[in-house]
């Protein structure tokens, strides 16, 4: 058994190998014919690639040959172009050459003829030098005659001469200044006044001179003692809250308010009015009814700040200037309610705008808002006029509008006619009969101070203030001032007082010089 298992294995050891000799075989002879097909295509691969670089080598000789063809037909084509522009230049520039020794030619005539005109120059100076020198003799000899027949040297005679030639030159001065004067006068004057007059007319108003005091009247004597309260309480709770002085004296039924901030005053005002009526006086509701009235009395401004720019018809203000405009309600200047200045000072603007024929609407929006400055409180520091310029410019206001706010006090140059509008229109509001009020004191030092700034002047007799103020009378002597020096006296003395001196409106200044003769017949 063991023997024919062997003899199975070794048959199909024997055909296992007789089977993978076959498999080389047959491999080795494919192989052999694969090789024998690369080498045949790999011989027409060459044969191919020969033929084809015979003509690629042919096709570049070719063109070779063409690229050099055209390369040479270029080369002489710019050369002929750069013969033709060099033949060019060569003509343009010998036509310059010419051009240039002509004009060569005529500068170097021109030279000639000036030198010839300068050596004939030198002789007419040599001329000229030898008359001067002449002249010089025959003034020196006239001088010396001059000197002896007046008596008085050159330099004397000199000086005469000129201080003779000042005072016609002034009088001269002076009587035309007083004819362009009149002139302007009998054209602007009448014109002026017509405006002028116009717009007062059309635009009077009337204010009530107020104070820095306010009454509350009250139903009996009995309730100042409510309001003092226990131990005065109620009276130190109230002024704490508004910041105003309650003065409880003996007038019959009746409480004083002081206080220079108008706006407090009158929420006091209001507050203890209605405390008052209320009944119920103790120091928790004075607060509360002080915090209410200050909120009433905010809407109040609002209010009055748009009812005054639709009186004047004035729109699109910023809501922070309306605001101003109504707290000027509550201000006054010279016992003068500010707001209602302000609007006269805008109907007046726009009065003279209309006849002068410029914008109505700018001016009117100046005239409105002039004042907004006062309406800033103490802790805000400068004039109103400059407080005023910048919160229109802060506000969005046009330039011209800023100028015309601060420069209506002379605080700033002024940059157009708005400007000159809005100052003449203050003016004329705060100087017409009646606007403001004025203290005596204060009445009585400015017409001493006119009369102490005319009496400065030589030549000055006597002074005296006429009119309220409104204009000085000048008594001269004939004997000291002419008539000519009359005029420049009279503008010496206005421009003294501008400089010197704050006040409303317009000062006129009037000279008089007369001579009398006086004689007794018996």
């Amino acid at each position: 058994m063991n023997s024919m298992i062997l003899v199975l294995v070794g048959i199909a050891a024997a055909g296992l190998i007789l089977g993978i000799v076959a498999t080389v075989l047959m491999a080795r002879w494919r192989g052999n014919s694969v090789l024998g097909k690369a080498k045949r295509d790999a011989g027409q691969i060459m044969s191919n690639a020969e033929k084809d670089a015979a003509s690629i080598l042919k096709d570049a000789k070719t063109s070779l040959k063409e690229l050099e063809i055209d390369l040479r037909a270029r080369v002489e084509k710019d050369g002929r172009e750069q013969r033709r522009e060099l033949a060019s230049f060569e003509k343009r520039l010998q036509t310059k050459e010419e051009a240039l020794d002509k004009r060569t030619e005529t500068l170097d005539k021109k030279a000639n003829e000036l030198n010839a005109q300068e050596r004939d120059l030198v002789r007419r100076e040599k001329v000229v030098e030898k008359e001067r020198e002449k002249v010089a003799a025959i003034i020196a000899r006239q001088t010396e005659r001059l000197e002896a027949i007046s008596g008085m040297t050159a330099d004397q005679a000199r000086r005469e001469l000129f201080h003779n030639l000042e005072n016609e030159v002034k009088r001269d001065c002076a009587l035309q200044l007083k004819k362009i004067e009149e002139e302007a006068r009998e054209t602007a004057e009448k014109k002026a006044r017509w405006i002028i007059g116009e717009a007062i007319q059309r635009c009077a108003a009337d204010h009530v001179a107020e104070s820095t005091v306010s009454v509350v009247a009250l139903p009996n004597d009995e309730m100042k003692g409510r309001i003092i309260g226990r131990e005065g309480r109620n009276i130190r709770a109230l002024e704490n809250a508004t910041g105003i002085n309650v003065i409880i004296d003996d007038t019959p039924e009746a409480v004083i308010l002081s206080g220079f901030d108008p706006i407090r005053r009158e929420v006091a005002r209001v507050t203890l009015e209605r405390l008052v009526s209320d009944g119920r006086i103790h120091p928790a509701r004075i607060e509360e009814m002080v915090v209410k009235v200050n909120e009433e009395i905010a809407q109040t401004i609002k209010e009055r700040g748009e009812q005054a720019c639709l009186e004047a018809d004035v729109h699109g203000l910023h809501p922070e200037i309306v605001k101003l405009l109504g707290r000027l309600s509550f201000r006054t200047s010279y016992g003068q309610n500010v707001l209602r200045h302000s609007l006269e000072v805008c109907h007046l603007c726009a009065v003279m705008g209309a006849e002068l024929g410029i914008n109505i609407a700018e001016v009117k929006r100046a005239g409105l808002i002039h004042d907004i400055g006062k309406a800033l409180t103490h802790e805000v520091e400068g004039s109103h006029a400059v407080l005023g310029h910048d919160l229109a410019r802060r506000y969005g206001e046009t330039e011209a509008i800023a100028n015309a706010i601060g420069a209506h006090h002379g605080e700033m140059p002024m940059e157009g006619l708005t400007a000159v509008l809005v100052q003449a229109a203050d003016a004329l509001s705060a100087a017409r009969p009646g606007a403001r009020s004025e203290s005596m004191q204060h009445y009585v030092k400015r017409l001493e101070q006119l009369e102490q700034i005319a009496d400065t002047f030589t030549g000055v007799e006597k002074s005296y203030a006429l009119q309220a103020g409104r204009e000085v009378r000048i008594v001269v002597e004939p004997n000291k001032i002419t008539d000519a020096d009359a005029v420049l006296l009279a503008r010496d003395i206005a421009r003294k007082v501008e400089a010197e001196m704050t006040y409303p409106g317009e000062i006129k200044i009037t000279v008089v010089r007369e001579t009398r003769a006086v004689e007794v017949a018996k």
